[in-house]
């Protein structure tokens, strides 16, 4: 090599490395360059189908669901109970449904003055110098008390006096034994109907195009005189669906009548019963 070969340009460029040409990513020897499915395995449709059909339930799931069964039948039995005992009102105008809540709000007030009563003779009873005589007194007044129940005291006060003419002939026993049972609830404490008087064990009975009252046969027009509260008495028989309604239906005529002084006199004699006695006896 000549000093001409050896300048410094010629240095330079020997010690320069070669250009590296690039050489383009080749495909693995070992990767397929069209992979296909394993064949003779199941599809992944076909396993999440098996792993869903026949269904696999346990003890607990099947427990639970029984449960669930039951609450639910028990909250649907709950809701066609609920919606039967409201129909029988959703028909009914506000101002019959006024009437009736005035009619709750009226019986609720006297088991509160009841309740007051008993609580007063109470307060009497241990209170009183005199017990033995202040028991007496009580005594005697439930003894008038329970002679009213029974029949065989006379009783007035204000009350009602309820009419039914029936020309037709159509009004039956069962339907004066519904007046009777509604007036009790609505808070009548002395009843006699044609005469005959109504106490605890009063039985109705149809007799001949008639009604029977414990044996007694009456005839219309039935008259029923009835001690009480005027304003809680004569509601009751008006509210939808109640006695008057029945009654007219039946093309039978029901008049009402308010009075300060209603007197039921008719008696029925004492009966000592054949097996019941005191129990403080």
């Amino acid at each position: 090599m000549s000093d001409h070969d050896e300048q410094p340009a010629n240095r330079l460029r020997k010690e320069l490395p070669d250009e590296v040409v690039p050489v383009q990513d080749a495909p693995a020897a070992d990767t397929p360059e069209d992979p296909q499915p394993v064949q003779g395995g199941p599809s992944g449709r076909d396993r999440l189908l098996k792993g869903l059909w026949p269904p696999r339930l346990t003890r607990a799931q099947l427990i639970v669901a029984l449960l669930l069964f039951g609450l639910g039948f028990g909250l649907a039995v709950q809701v066609a109970s609920n919606s039967e005992s409201d129909g029988a009102l959703r028909g009914a105008r506000q101002e019959d449904l006024v009437r009736i809540l005035d009619e709750l709000d009226d019986r609720t007030q006297r088991l509160e003055d009841e309740k007051q009563g008993l609580e007063k003779q109470r307060d009497e009873l241990e209170n009183s110098s005199d017990q033995a005589e202040e028991a007496r007194k009580q005594t005697l007044e439930k003894e008038r008390q329970l002679g009213i129940l029974a029949g065989t005291v006379a009783a007035q006060g204000p009350g009602i006096t309820v009419t039914v003419q029936d020309t037709k002939g159509a009004v039956e026993a069962d339907m004066l034994l519904d007046a009777i049972q509604e007036l009790r609830a609505a808070g009548a404490e002395a009843i006699q109907v044609n005469g005959v008087r109504v106490v605890a064990g009063t039985y109705l009975a149809d007799s001949d195009k008639s009604v029977s009252v414990d044996g007694n046969k009456i005839n219309a027009p039935y008259r029923f005189q009835v001690i009480g509260k005027p304003q809680d008495l004569e509601p009751a028989l008006n509210i939808p669906g109640g006695v008057v309604q029945t009654l007219e239906k039946e093309q039978a005529t029901v008049t009402v009548e308010r009075s300060s002084k209603i007197v039921v006199d008719a008696l029925r004699a004492a009966e000592r019963p054949d097996y019941a006695r005191s129990s403080s006896q």
